[in-house]
């Protein structure tokens, strides 16, 4: 079966029993997997006796019950951060590369409620604590446009995984953009949802007032069936929120007009590459021709957002990452002969460089003398940053931005320059301090046939205008490009 065709469509054909079965896709999602991974490096681990075992006993059901359910048997790849019982939770990193957890992350189970197949935990920066995927410790993955590029981060083998047609849909996470970044940079879709839309139960924590489970996809409706699936409250977080989830899938032809979409033009100057900003401002006008009215918004804060992004999140990794000691799970250095020297090294050789930096940076910030300078001073222009949206959104429906302020780079273009790769996180960060929710389309090639990606910003709870506008532009402007490395 083509990958490319929508989950909806596929519904119609387990339903239809003989044309196709889910045991079908997932063997050829499999047999995908193994041929491509040595290019790509897109996965950590393919799962391919448990992918199999898990869409037989879907057909089973489904001929049972005479009805696909709503994801119908597809394919999913999972980000190696991500809880999936049995499989490993490495999070690209030494220091967890033997752990498997005993559990499913909430997300986890609901998808496989819902139908969905599991064939894999894909690569990631360590730690999701990068934006090319340069940091993992088992081998950068390679974008499937060119494989001397990278496919952004930290969430880029997944983004490659559905970029080259292995799997339609697949979930990643984001702290600062990991999500939208790597679609925008691959040529699909990526999505997050307002912070406790979706369940962090059985997601490894990172930056715990920034981390979201987020969804790729080859279209904006197979997000939306995703998100129906996985979306809502969940006792074993408290940080989910009691809201009700529409039908998203259902809501996404709804007609736009009237529409109003906010643009930052400070955002459209220095910094921004010119085929970018040439890119976006097309899609611009596509809105206007659907019928939206085009606002200028001021974001006047939004400037600060990286430097805050940088001291939050570093912050609060210097905190969660503090439980990774030798002492209850993963990596113990045994030639240690005191418990400190144990936890030393240990924790020496488990993290790589870029995690280092940032349980450096997190715990400066954090100590004394300092927090009152950087940790408070953060927090404060984070609220700052909430009240900029807020009255934004008093005047549109929705903010449009480019996603990255350039095409995929080569690999080991960046590496020796941190704040170079962090600014590759300028359009998206803000979305995860303020807690809204973002998606980021294809809106066309580079000049050097390579994704560009327009970006989309909502209020909270607005998932549903969100994936209308999305939806609405992705059908008057299809991407039907295919990378060199595909299926």
């Amino acid at each position: 079966m083509n990958p490319d065709r929508p989950i909806a469509d596929a519904q119609e054909l387990l339903s239809d029993s003989q044309n196709i079965t889910a045991l079908d896709r997932t063997s050829r999602a499999l047999d995908a997997a193994e041929r491509l991974n040595p290019a790509l490096n897109a996965f950590l681990q393919i799962d391919r006796a448990g992918a199999l075992r898990a869409a037989q006993e879907y057909d089973s059901r489904n001929a049972r019950d005479n009805g696909a359910t709503s994801l119908a048997g597809t394919p999913v790849a999972i980000k190696d951060n991500i809880c999936v019982r049995g499989l490993q939770a490495s999070c690209g990193s030494h220091i967890l590369e033997n752990y498997h957890p005993p559990y499913d992350a909430t997300a986890i189970a609901r998808l496989r409620r819902a139908g969905g197949i599991i064939i894999g935990k894909t690569n990631c920066d360590e730690f999701a604590m990068g934006s090319s995927n340069e940091n993992s410790a088992f081998g950068a993955v390679r974008n499937p446009w060119n494989t001397e590029l990278v496919p952004g981060g930290s969430s880029g083998g997944s983004a490659a995984t559905v970029a080259a047609r292995i799997t339609p849909v697949a979930l990643g996470s984001e702290t600062g953009g990991s999500v939208r970044q790597p679609a925008a940079l691959c040529g699909i879709v990526g999505f997050k949802p307002t912070y406790g839309r979706i369940s962090r139960y059985g997601l490894v924590a990172f930056g715990s007032s920034l981390d979201q489970i987020g969804i790729f996809g080859l279209n904006v409706k197979d997000v939306a069936n995703v998100l129906v699936a996985i979306a809502g409250r969940d006792e074993l977080d408290a940080t989910s929120a009691d809201v009700p989830v529409p039908d998203y899938a259902e809501s996404l032809t709804k007609e736009i007009t009237g529409a109003r979409i906010g643009v930052p033009r400070a955002l459209f100057g220095e910094g921004l590459d010119e085929e970018v900003r040439r890119k976006v401002e097309s899609a611009i006008d596509v809105y206007r021709d659907l019928g939206a009215e085009v606002v200028d918004v001021e974001l006047p804060h939004s400037r600060y957002a990286i430097a805050v992004y940088y001291i939050i999140a570093t912050a609060e990794a210097s905190s969660n990452l503090a439980r990774y000691d030798g002492v209850r799970y993963g990596l113990r250095a045994e030639e240690a002969a005191t418990l400190s020297d144990m936890y030393r090294h240990t924790r020496e050789h488990g993290f790589g460089a870029e995690v280092k930096r940032r349980i450096m940076l997190g715990t400066y910030v954090l100590s004394s003398g300092y927090y009152e300078a950087y940790y408070r001073k953060a927090q404060q222009v984070r609220q700052l940053l909430r009240e900029d949206f807020r009255r934004a959104f008093e005047s549109c429906d929705a903010i449009l931005t480019p996603t990255t302020p350039t095409t995929a780079f080569p690999l080991g273009a960046k590496t020796d320059d941190p704040l170079a790769m962090y600014l590759n996180d300028i359009y998206t960060c803000t979305a995860n301090l303020v807690g809204i929710p973002g998606i980021s389309v294809p809106c066309g090639l580079s000049s050097e046939n390579l994704p560009i990606g327009m970006q989309l910003v909502g209020k909270h709870w607005g998932e549903e205008t969100l994936l209308q506008l999305a939806h609405a532009y992705t059908e008057a402007q299809p991407f039907t490009e295919l990378p060199p490395v595909s299926t």
